[in-house]
């Protein structure tokens, strides 16, 4: 199985590894059919899980190969991965100050151009900023393969450990989207749809991403930043935030906690397969 996998083209890689990553949210997300509450607790322990699974592949996953590359290259590596890493942030702040949205959870608060289009499709806005970066992590990865001066069996693992890790915190992502909509009275259907669509513009982005570097090689350590740089910018402007909202001491124990697990589980996932 796994070399026929090797054997298929890197765009074709990343397009199945992010399919992957949008089928596990819309696996969480149908949790709205069999649950119509979630406890605020459970809420910050899946945002934490998810932000600590964000920070670790940035880090083992994007910022650490894309140093090495940079090496490869014959460029000044901390120069090349503090470009990529800002150009993220900041694509991401210019994003989510100009286009129309409403972030996910218990509370949506609106942000971007003041618009009066539907409540419903802020939400989608939403949503696809919040899900650019880890597609565009999972494809660029597949795309660095091309690359290798190494292992490429352990540079497809690699990445396959990332589109894994990635799938299995947009699990209870899916969840955290649509149980939260069904509270606040929309249909089962309409919040599992809304819910996996969070996961729907990964695959876009990823492919995206990997037939990027392909074509273009000397981006590549930029791009690895760049999407580590987003991701981190999403954790700390919305992820951690929403998880410390309305709170007692014991509920931001929770978020910690899930911050703590899902950084291990991603850290020792992308060192055993990388």
């Amino acid at each position: 199985m796994l070399a026929w996998f090797m054997g298929l083209e890197v765009w074709v890689q990343a397009l199945i590894g992010t399919l992957f990553t949008w089928g596990m949210t819309a696996l969480g997300a149908s949790f709205v059919f069999f649950f119509r509450s979630i406890k605020r607790e459970m809420f910050n322990l899946m945002l934490g899980f998810a932000s600590g699974v964000m920070i670790a592949a940035s880090f083992w996953s994007l910022l650490a190969p894309a140093i090495e590359m940079a090496d490869e290259q014959g460029a000044i590596s901390w120069l090349v991965v503090a470009i990529g890493f800002s150009l993220g942030g900041i694509f991401l702040y210019i994003a989510d100050k100009t286009i129309p949205h409403m972030h996910f959870g218990f509370d949506h608060d609106k942000e971007g151009i003041p618009t009066k289009l539907k409540r419903n499709i802020l939400l989608v806005f939403s949503i696809t900023l919040h899900n650019i970066p880890e597609g565009l992590a999972v494809g660029v990865a597949f795309g660095a393969i091309h690359y290798t001066t190494g292992s490429i069996l352990g540079a497809t693992l690699s990445a396959i450990g990332l589109a894994i890790g990635i799938g299995i915190q947009n699990f209870p992502e899916g969840a955290a989207v649509s149980i939260p909509l069904r509270q606040e009275g929309m249909s089962r259907r309409k919040a599992f749809f809304y819910g996996q669509a969070s996961g729907f513009v990964e695959p876009i982005a990823g492919v995206l991403g990997a037939i990027l570097v392909i074509y273009v090689s000397t981006i590549l350590p930029y791009a690895l930043a760049f999407a580590a740089g987003a991701m981190i910018y999403v954790v700390v402007e919305e992820l951690i935030p929403e998880a410390q909202q309305k709170v007692t001491p014991k509920g931001a124990h929770y978020a910690v906690l899930g911050v703590m697990v899902g950084f291990i589980m991603m850290m020792m996932l992308d060192v055993a397969l990388g």
